[in-house]
């Protein structure tokens, strides 16, 4: 019997994988309600795969709804590459009460469709 796992058929759970983060190292998007814009470094803390932090004081969780789409504009690590704008679906809000993350929430993030960013 063989006590190593075959790893080569595991298929990714992630909803969005983690090459990701090599593209883009924070988003920004304009909630309609406020007109406020928000920027979020990416994450990938949580098992659910790509999120933002988001302070539990902050007015932007009174606007985040479960499902909701929002065109949320990736910026990449580089300022030379270009930002890409996608549409982007909130997955989960979740509040973390562990260390070093209490007092945020992790909201997941998914990838819906990519379209070009207007210049």
């Amino acid at each position: 019997m063989n006590d190593h796992a075959n790893t080569e058929n595991i298929e990714e759970k992630r909803s969005e994988p983690r090459i990701i983060l090599d593209q883009y190292y924070y988003v920004e998007f304009v909630l309609q309600e406020t007109g406020h814009i928000y920027k979020f470094k990416l994450r990938d803390i949580s098992s659910n795969g790509l999120c933002i932090l988001v302070n539990e004081t902050s007015a932007v969780l009174k606007h985040l709804k479960v499902g909701e789409t929002l065109d949320m504009t990736y910026h990449p690590p580089q300022p030379s590459t270009p930002v890409e704008s996608l549409k982007t679906k909130i997955r989960h809000i979740t509040k973390d009460e562990q260390a070093p993350f209490k007092g945020h929430y992790l909201v997941g993030l998914s990838i819906s469709s990519r379209e070009p960013h207007p210049d």
